[in-house]
């Protein structure tokens, strides 16, 4: 049974706000992906630009060096309506996905990666710093009238000298990502099948593999009932997995056995993105996206400090 909460609205008119971070000042850094750019949110509920990357910002994390560090998609089509909008496949001027690092004083936007080797990156998702010399990060794949790409897993170094394919395909399209608190286990939701996956870490880039039939060598971890899609997560520092969940609107809580130990139910299907901050890591920052908001509630537990 789904859990009614209080949530309090913090920003409205945001177009489609995904990749939320709270920043070491107590605002909150996110992404509009239907307006191209990195926005912030003061806690006087200011609105301001970081920078207009262009195209498809989409997962975000801070880096060690103060910086933001974005998936960028390559950008999407869009369906809209009034107070809604969703989209709804590759842009007709996609070119490619791409990690960018953007500073937060200057706005100053610096491509990383754009390839893994030979073959370039589809719709980069979501990202996870490892604490040691590089991130992990989802590539979703792109999604066209008749055809779609398959997801995948990567690592790459923070200095932008090396990336790594470290998890393909995932068929169903690689959405959010984290790591354990120890660092030894990576999750990652699987969106259109609704399914949450985890492999152990060997080294930076490098995760043990399950054999077939696992398309990928990850272990199925939980699969979510029903009809549910799967967007960003957060990790809490007990080790949950906390997980943003389409269609139903949720936001669901998985053990690191598996166990699906809390579901709280959201006012819209489409709760996109979640991560913790405020004192002591127990306040909740969501990104309400087909409504355009964040809005924030006290958590029952304390998030994990990345």
């Amino acid at each position: 049974m789904a859990e009614e909460i209080a949530l309090t609205t913090l920003a409205t008119g945001l177009r489609f706000p995904e990749g939320p971070v709270a920043m070491p000042d107590g605002s909150i850094a996110l992404v509009e992906i239907a307006a191209g750019r990195i926005t912030r949110i003061a806690p006087d509920g200011m609105v301001s630009v970081i920078a207009s990357p262009g195209d498809g910002p989409n997962g975000m994390a801070l880096g060690p060096d103060g910086q933001l560090y974005v998936c960028n998609n390559g950008g999407f089509h869009w369906h809209e309506e009034p107070g809604f909008i969703r989209p709804i496949g590759q842009s007709t001027d996609y070119q490619t996905g791409r990690i960018e690092r953007v500073d937060p004083v200057t706005g100053d936007v610096t491509r990383l990666y754009d390839r893994c080797g030979g073959t370039p990156l589809k719709g980069p998702n979501d990202i996870v710093f490892d604490g040691r010399s590089g991130f992990w990060f989802s590539d979703l794949g792109k999604v066209r009238h008749r055809d779609r790409d398959h997801g995948g897993i990567y690592w790459a170094a923070t200095d932008g000298s090396g990336i790594i394919e470290a998890a393909y395909p995932v068929p169903g399209g690689a959405n959010g990502i984290g790591l354990s608190p120890d660092g030894r286990t990576l999750y990652a939701a699987e969106t259109e099948t609704g399914r949450l996956w985890a492999w152990d870490v060997e080294s930076p880039g490098h995760l043990r593999k399950e054999p077939w039939p696992s398309p990928h060598g990850g272990r199925l971890l939980c699969q979510f009932p029903g009809f549910r899609r799967l967007d960003s997560l957060a990790v809490t520092a007990a080790g949950n997995i906390v997980v943003a969940t389409l269609v139903a609107g949720e936001i669901t809580t998985v053990s690191p056995a598996g166990e699906i130990i809390r579901v709280v139910k959201m006012p819209e299907r489409m709760p996109t993105n979640i991560c913790f901050g405020g004192e002591g890591l127990r306040t909740a920052f969501i990104t309400l996206s087909t409504s355009g908001k964040l809005v924030s509630t006290p958590w029952n537990e304390a998030g994990l400090a990345l």
